[in-house]
């Protein structure tokens, strides 16, 4: 259990705030941390694995185009998956992940290339980050950040 994830669930519980998560690169990872933690059924609505395009756009509401466009690791992505994910789920807060964990890279983007959205009732925002290290390790890096950026939504919410 992380303590990062502990700190989510005591604020979120603390604010009444739901929340869901929309998983690409991390597979569910995110959730499955946030799940670790005793009282997280008062806050954790649930999670959708995205990890095709198809489940982005026919789940999620990821604009196809977009997809077409830009690929799946892009920062625009990121916000609506968080937001999909929100949506669906009746959350108060979306988190989201989408990369590159290697070995090779995709989209045109290169390994460790990683977005993370969040979406909350006053919009979506995306954070790009660049991380090194094996599939792995790029993997719990995105899960670590996308626990940080909620966290930071979280805890200065009134």
């Amino acid at each position: 259990m992380n303590s990062r994830s502990q700190a989510v669930i005591a604020a979120a519980a603390g604010r009444g705030l739901r929340v869901a998560a929309a998983e690409s690169l991390t597979a569910g990872m995110v959730s499955a941390e946030l799940a670790t933690v005793p009282g997280a059924s008062a806050v954790l609505q649930g999670s959708i694995v995205a990890y095709q395009n198809e489940i982005k756009t026919q789940v999620l509401g990821v604009g196809e185009e977009l997809l077409r466009e830009a690929g799946s690791v892009d920062p625009v992505v990121a916000e609506q998956m968080a937001s999909g994910v929100r949506r669906l789920l009746n959350a108060d807060i979306g988190v989201s992940t989408t990369g590159v964990a290697g070995p090779e890279s995709h989209d045109g983007k290169p390994v460790g290339t990683v977005f993370i959205g969040i979406a909350t009732a006053s919009g979506a925002r995306a954070e790009g980050f660049r991380f090194d290290g094996d599939r792995a390790s790029i993997r719990q890096q995105a899960c670590t950040a996308a626990l940080e950026l909620l966290a930071g939504e979280i805890e200065p919410l009134p």
